[in-house]
């Protein structure tokens, strides 16, 4: 097959097939027929992802190499920031973002054990996860109906002096929280902001007059490249910021905690790799081999970032089509909403959110219950989801902490929170989706509202 060929020959040769390869049996799309299944959310992709992905294989560089480089540098690029770490997945960039809040190096505003991170029940859990399993403590404020975001009125109340240290909270499906009243919050008190940016990639927020990207204004943001998320990668995840020493603070928790910052295949970047003198190790230890955190193996694999690499120059496109695919549904469905029978999503004031569902609450009141117009839905072929965990407080992993009420702390109720696990829904909007879907979804939530 390759006689005569160079390696480089050969490589462009099998490049080529595979283009091809994709063209014929992954991109032939299948006009849709009424009643066909309409999911959530699915990968949006082409030739160009399985060629990086089949070319990464062939160098059989198996961990992070050019192509991690490569999305690191252009995605910082993308969010605004001057730092990203590319991890296997948003709830490890999650956990990596938490623990480089807790490194010794940070002095007096480190989070320790028995220290209070604001945050909300409304959400994924591994945005709380990585607190509880430190020994911090999570305080739970409500959140708001239509925008499902923190009640800001809520952050003074939740405060406690002396022992609240962060804020970590995620932008809803999309849409922003109100970062300019948080943001000043936590600059008021003197504590970090973790912006959980893995469901609002490409969602933009005007604050002090500039327009930023989500996850680029807090202390410390975080993605995610799971399959149904605005890009993929397959598995994958992302941590960024604009502050050197975070970033060499999360770099070292995602590699093992290791104190030196050679990438993969690098020997002595700094030219000190056995005169220095680390902890109560032997004066010149290796330095390849010294830890300054207790840290993880958390790194993506270049396949991976092969793959991230040509979604990432699809991806204003992608939020473009979820921005439309959102109109559709808003005006297809604002009727219902002038009847009270459902509250549609509405943006944050200040932000033009990159949709990653269309969330909708149900009014019981006027005889449209949530779990009777999901059952219609699926019925019907379309695929819907909850807000996640609903009020995370209520789930079997809290069970042991309800019982002593020790662990976490609740500020006021949570009746938003209750309302969003017992009337909330949503539907998809991602690029994949065409006219004919959208139709077809907005005409069974009416008819299940009938």
């Amino acid at each position: 097959m390759f006689e005569g060929m160079n390696e480089e020959q050969a490589r462009k040769k099998i490049l080529e097939e595979v283009a091809e390869y994709c063209n014929e049996f992954h991109n032939t799309k299948k006009e849709y027929k009424e009643g066909d299944r309409i999911s959530y959310a699915s990968r949006v992709y082409d030739s160009d992802e399985m060629v990086n992905l089949v070319d990464s294989s062939l160098e059989f560089w198996l961990t992070s190499g050019r192509y991690t480089a490569e999305f690191e540098k252009e995605f910082a690029k993308y969010i605004g920031v001057k730092f990203c770490s590319l991890v296997n997945s948003g709830s490890s960039a999650n956990l990596v973002a938490f623990m480089t809040l807790t490194s010794p190096s940070l002095g007096d505003r480190r989070v320790k054990r028995g220290d209070e991170v604001i945050t909300v029940a409304a959400g994924f859990p591994t945005t709380v996860a990585p607190i509880i399993q430190y020994g911090a403590v999570p305080v739970f404020v409500d959140v708001t109906i239509p925008q499902y975001n923190i009640d800001v009125n809520m952050l003074e109340e939740a405060y406690s002096e002396g022992k609240t240290k962060a804020v970590m909270i995620a932008h809803t499906l999309g849409n922003p929280f109100d970062l300019g009243a948080v943001k000043a919050f936590c600059d008021k008190h003197d504590i970090w902001l973790i912006e959980d940016n893995c469901d609002a990639l490409g969602s933009q927020y005007k604050i002090n007059g500039e327009t930023k990207f989500t996850g680029g204004v807090g202390d410390i943001g975080t993605s995610s490249f799971y399959p149904p998320h605005h890009m993929t990668m397959g598995e994958g995840g992302a941590v960024y910021t604009n502050d050197p020493i975070l970033n060499k603070i999360a770099r070292s928790f995602r590699d093992w905690g290791r104190d030196c910052v050679c990438v993969s295949g690098q020997d002595n970047m700094c030219g000190h790799r056995f005169d220095r003198q680390y902890g109560e190790l032997p004066l010149g230890y290796d330095h390849k081999y010294v830890y300054s955190h207790f840290g993880y193996n958390l790194k993506a694999t270049d396949m991976q970032a092969a793959v991230g690499c040509a979604q990432l120059k699809k991806f204003p496109n992608f939020v473009k089509k979820r921005r439309e695919n959102y109109a559709y549904l808003y005006n297809a469905l604002k009727p219902l909403e002038d009847e009270g029978k459902l509250i549609l999503p509405i943006p944050c004031e200040n932000s033009d959110p990159s949709w990653f569902g269309f969330l909708i609450t149900c009014n019981p009141d006027k005889g449209v219950k949530r779990n009777d117009v999901v059952k219609f839905l699926e019925d019907r072929g379309v695929q819907t989801r909850m807000l996640f965990a609903g009020n995370l407080t209520k789930h079997p992993c809290f069970d042991e902490m309800r019982k002593t009420g020790e662990g976490y702390r609740i500020v006021g109720d949570l009746k938003n929170t209750d309302r969003i696990m017992n009337d909330s829904f949503w539907i998809g909007v991602y690029p994949g989706m065409d006219e004919p879907r959208l139709k077809y979804m907005a005409e069974s939530i009416r008819k299940a509202c009938e």
